[in-house]
């Protein structure tokens, strides 16, 4: 798993899983894997998926060669709300991509340590599930 600053500014975690090294073998079933994560954790709340893909060629945007899928799982580890500039870093997503031969899966750095330590550990256990 990569982290670097995406657009120079944004901190992003990104895995890129070739679909020989997992199980998962479509976006589908790689959104109920999330989805079930997200629900063995009595603090994060699951909120939706959005198909990103679907959104974009609906309104004629760009879209790069050979991207098959693309969704973000949207949820929120939301422990507390200590101040209310905390609102502007939730909630939480989760992209996946198909692009053929492999998976890109990606998500922003959190704010806080757990909520980045459960995301990573969640996407490096699809490989050679």
């Amino acid at each position: 798993m990569k982290h670097s600053l995406f657009n120079d500014k944004y901190p992003v975690f990104v895995a890129e899983i070739g679909k020989h090294e997992t199980s998962f073998q479509s976006v589908p079933a790689l959104v109920d894997y999330f989805k079930a994560k997200i629900a063995e954790n009595p603090k994060v709340q699951f909120i939706a998926v959005f198909d990103h893909l679907a959104h974009t060629t609906k309104i004629g945007g760009e879209i790069m060669p050979g991207l098959i899928a693309a969704v973000d799982i949207v949820f929120c580890f939301g422990f507390a709300i200590p101040n209310p500039q905390v609102l502007a870093v939730r909630p939480r997503s989760i992209g996946i991509a198909d692009v053929g031969d492999k998976f890109v899966i990606s998500f922003m750095e959190a704010p806080m340590q757990p909520a980045n330590q459960a995301m990573e550990a969640w996407t490096l256990a699809l490989r050679n599930v």
